[in-house]
């Protein structure tokens, strides 16, 4: 039987624990990565890590032998460890590659193989694509174990925690955030920033920060559905100003205003935008996916910033920011990169900036919000993910690039763009998106308003359009 195919999404490769994310699935791709690195560089060094998710130290340790069994190095993370952590260990580090082990925001029956540049950063399309195409059908599992390519001088051990904590504690004066006069509370989703958070910010509330592979069977993504007992927390306790969560890996921010309001990606990039130009003085280009608020390029334009738009993938952004100058990159996910950074997205990173912006400027995010507001105007963005057949969302998906679609209930549109995914510019001032997901049975239904009622109306038109 001829073994399927196996494809990198819009981050990495994902699937189903057991089903086709297995060891020797995982051995095929590290095998392919390896006869890159082996075509490309003369003595290749990869870091190796994985999250909390189920079976992330076994899938580890076989990158790990594959990859030593052709001869390459190994630095390999111990313990649980974040993107971000494996992204700035490859820059440290001076590897050429880093892998983690994670899916992400996926729900807990997946896993998933992530590759990172020796920029610091998501590998670039062009090389992750030449990657693909090496994988084989078959490969020889090899049957040392760690010891013996530790022996043989092709493994090491990293500790990529204490290299992380060391550099934020660089970037940000940790001391003063200690002191703050606003209390955060930090969510982890049982996901990999629990332990960097717990020695950042130790007087911090912390929820859901332990070990649960499965995290309680709900899939670790910091959407406001997900986070109601973050929401309640920072809601019902007066000194709590502000809730911080992160995704599976931390590399996704999640965030909560004074009221327990959730704060979404298209507010945040704002925040940053404006936080770091204007009380910051820092310059340079935004860059934001197709799926995040026009807002962004009306207050690009506002203070005289570049201003890109890319497909949505984070891969696509890094890549800008390797080559650019760029101040905030961006997407509605929740994955956001500042300069100043690596060209990686960091939860952790972004919420110690906003925190440090609140600290500094001794005003809530409420009241942030408000300057962002006199800037772009005030709007409200939903998003809903409809769990369709595969055949449903690609024919839903067809009929939209046929123009088949002409109106949604009473909204109407007056320009269409098709990037990735196809967005619909309402005449109301609104927006309303439909993109396929490209790792699950998903249809991402996004939507733009001028306030809360209006906005999820908009979504409920979309719904009865479309299905």
């Amino acid at each position: 039987m001829i073994p399927d195919k196996i494809k990198f999404g819009t981050d990495g490769w994902r699937a189903i624990i057991a089903q086709d994310f297995t060891v020797y699935n995982v051995a095929r791709v590290t095998k392919g990565l390896a006869d890159w690195l082996k075509n490309n560089n003369a003595s290749p060094k990869v870091l190796v890590g994985h999250d909390c998710r189920f079976g992330g130290a076994l899938f580890a340790e076989t990158v790990t032998g594959v990859l030593c069994a052709n001869g390459i190095k190994v630095a390999l993370a111990k313990g649980f460890v974040s993107t971000p952590m494996i992204s700035l260990g490859v820059l440290k580090a001076g590897a050429q590659q880093g892998v983690i082990i994670t899916a992400s925001h996926n729900p807990p029956s997946y896993n998933g193989f992530k590759l990172k540049g020796p920029h610091g950063g998501p590998t670039s399309p062009k090389d992750i694509a030449a990657v693909e195409a090496m994988i084989p059908d078959d490969v020889t599992m090899p049957t040392e174990n760690m010891k013996h390519w530790e022996e043989k001088g092709l493994l090491e051990y990293i500790n990529l925690e204490d290299i992380y904590v060391n550099y934020l504690e660089e970037k940000f004066d940790l001391e003063a955030l200690k002191k703050s006069p606003f209390k955060l509370a930090y969510d982890a989703m049982y996901g990999a920033g629990q332990n960097v958070m717990r020695r950042l910010l130790p007087t911090a509330v912390f929820i859901h920060c332990d070990e649960n592979p499965g995290f309680r069977g709900q899939a670790p993504e910091p959407l406001d559905k997900n986070l109601q007992e973050l929401a309640h927390t920072v809601a019902t306790t007066p000194e709590i100003k502000i809730g911080l969560a992160t995704d599976g890996d931390a590399d996704r921010i999640g965030l909560y205003d004074e009221d327990g309001n959730f704060v979404d990606a298209h507010h945040i990039i704002l925040l940053l935008v404006q936080y770091l130009h204007k009380n910051k003085g820092m310059s340079g280009k935004v860059a934001v996916a197709f799926s995040t608020t026009d807002r962004v390029r009306r207050m690009a334009e506002a203070y005289g910033l570049p201003f890109e738009v890319t497909p949505v993938g984070f891969k696509y952004i890094s890549d800008i920011m390797v080559r650019e100058d760029v101040l905030v990159g961006g997407e509605e996910s929740g994955g956001i990169a500042v300069k100043g950074h690596i060209p990686e997205r960091d939860g952790i990173y972004d919420g110690l900036v906003l925190y440090e912006y609140m600290t500094k400027s001794g005003k809530t995010l409420n009241q942030l919000i408000q300057e962002v507001y006199d800037v772009v105007g005030k709007f409200v963005y939903e998003r809903n993910d409809l769990h369709v057949e595969n055949n449903k969302k690609n024919a839903i998906i067809l009929k939209a690039q046929n123009n088949e679609y002409k109106a949604f209930g009473k909204y109407t549109f007056n320009k269409i763009e098709t990037i990735d995914g196809i967005k619909y510019h309402l005449d109301n001032g609104g927006w309303l998106m439909l993109r396929a997901s490209g790792t699950e049975p998903v249809l991402r239904i996004y939507a733009e308003g001028n306030s809360k009622e209006e906005t999820l109306d908009i979504l409920e038109n979309v719904k009865k359009t479309i299905l």
